[in-house]
């Protein structure tokens, strides 16, 4: 499922927040407001029934020819009991939760992008994007420091939110253009939006374009997470060695066998070589894609 995509100069604290909660999110872009809900403010059955009450009092106060004195203290103490009702509400943990994050979201509204956002082409390419994002970051080659890690923590979430950002203003100008060739377009019309669909359609490549040299780049780590895998692996087996190669003396096979074994170093030596050749790769790829 995708991810709520956070503009990366938003605090760290907000967007991890804003990227646990991306349903909560989308139903505020649909324009639902959780300040407005019954536990935030009286209840409207509860004022329409102290309404009710107040205007029977003052009827009934007016018929009995009573001043306005009595209609004055009657309408203090409802109020008195509606502050009181107000103020002992207690608002549930998943109410705060809601609060918070509209805040927030009011607060950096622009700068975070949910489901909502993207027509389905868009949502496919996005997809993509947090994919290759999280086949790079979640690597070992990168826990263990051998890509850059601290310009990949950096570089890939701007990354991702430049495209989504692109995405968005593609998915927009896609609905446009339906509508209007739903509704019909004349000739003269259809000429004159030819060169905004030819640009549409060289913005829609760009960003492609994009997240296949993201989707490279994971590729490369693949790589490069492959060899480290099988380093390690030949690695082991070279440390058992000394018992394969003693065997093979008490066995009296050494003559037959060594050539065997020898090959083993040699495997050691070039697997060594292709992680190094595919972290070069992935170096490479990425500085290509830092453009």
């Amino acid at each position: 499922m995708l991810r709520v995509v956070v503009d990366p100069e938003v605090p760290a604290e907000v967007a991890n927040l804003m990227r646990r909660n991306g349903p909560l999110l989308s139903r505020f872009h649909r324009g639902w407001n959780p300040e407005a809900r019954d536990g935030s403010r009286i209840p409207g059955p509860v004022l329409g029934v102290f309404a009710l009450t107040l205007v029977l009092a003052f009827v009934t106060l007016v018929a009995a020819g009573v001043g306005a004195l009595p209609l004055i203290v009657l309408a203090g103490i409802e109020l008195i009991v509606m502050a009181i009702l107000y103020l002992a509400r207690k608002p549930t943990p998943a109410d705060s939760l809601e609060r918070v994050l509209y805040r927030h979201a009011v607060q950096f509204r622009g700068r975070f992008l949910v489901l909502e956002d993207f027509d389905p082409p868009s949502r496919h390419l996005l997809g993509r994007v947090q994919q290759a994002i999280d086949r790079i970051l979640r690597s070992r080659v990168n826990a263990m420091g051998l890509l850059d890690g601290v310009r990949n923590s950096v570089m890939l979430p701007a990354e991702e939110w430049e495209i989504a950002r692109l995405l968005t203003k593609l998915s927009a100008l896609r609905a446009r253009h339906h509508d209007m060739a739903r509704s019909g377009r004349t000739p003269e019309v259809a000429a004159a939006m030819a060169p905004l669909e030819r640009a549409l359609s060289a913005s829609e490549a760009a960003v492609v374009a994009r997240v296949e040299a993201l989707e490279r780049y994971a590729d490369h780590v693949a790589e490069a997470e492959r060899a480290l895998l099988s380093h390690h692996q030949i690695e082991a087996l070279r440390a058992q060695l000394p018992e394969y190669e003693q065997l093979v003396a008490e066995a009296g096979a050494g003559r037959l066998m060594a050539p065997e074994i020898g090959h083993l170093a040699q495997d050691a030596d070039q697997l060594r070589q292709a992680l190094n050749a595919s972290i070069r790769s992935a170096h490479e790829a990425f500085r290509y894609l830092d453009g």
